[in-house]
């Protein structure tokens, strides 16, 4: 349910259970916490992606009756692509719901598709977010859309996201993928020290005083 592409240094990890709006069972989160790791070592640039008109719903609810909503495998995976030295890239195919946000706030960056929305229902849930999601979206959003999002359950539309910071780029759907690649591009030609030097310069920066 998790297919990889490997292309010259680029990987492409896309969640592959359309039928299901891609949500993420143990098996998928461990899945791609491997790819992520692994990329740490061999990637030069990743882009995370989905298939259908959905990238993911988020936990599976078959799967959260079972436990999964309070794994760690979901820190773990997010944590594995905030770590990478590399170019991350979240190809947003559709909507992203719930603890499948926690990779796409990971990414470095976020292109989605035109009518793309975002929302993480913790509050009407009854769940806590991952800690590490909760800081990634503060970074992003600032504390009051942050709470906008998470104790007032809003779903944020696709100009709302690019207002926000929260997307970076939209695109038509069938594009998305290879608005990723595009913004890859000069990431791959680098040299792979080159690229991790800049973005250890853009975390520093970002890095309260």
């Amino acid at each position: 349910m998790i297919r990889l592409v490997r292309e010259d240094g680029l990987w492409i990890a896309t969640l592959d259970r359309p039928d299901k709006a891609n949500a993420l069972n143990e098996a998928m989160l461990r899945d791609l916490a491997e790819i992520a790791e692994a990329a740490a070592v061999e990637a030069r640039a990743l882009i995370v992606t989905g298939t259908g008109k959905v990238f993911s719903a988020g936990a599976d609810l078959g799967a959260v009756r079972a436990g999964l909503a309070t794994s760690p495998l979901w820190e773990r995976l997010s944590g594995a692509i905030a770590a990478l030295p590399c170019l991350t890239v979240a190809a947003l195919n559709g909507t992203v719901a719930g603890g499948a946000t926690g990779m796409v706030l990971a990414c470095d960056l976020r292109v989605a598709a035109q009518g793309a929305m975002a929302f993480y229902p913790v509050m009407r849930l009854g769940f806590r977010p991952q800690p590490g999601d909760v800081r990634r979206l503060v970074a992003l959003v600032g504390p009051a859309r942050a709470r906008m999002i998470l104790l007032a359950g809003a779903k944020v539309s696709t100009d709302e996201a690019l207002a926000w910071g929260l997307f970076d780029r939209i695109v038509p759907r069938d594009e998305v993928v290879e608005a990723a690649r595009v913004l890859c591009t000069d990431s791959l030609a680098a040299g792979r020290d080159h690229a991790t030097a800049l973005k250890a310069m853009c975390v520093d920066a970002s890095l309260p005083r």
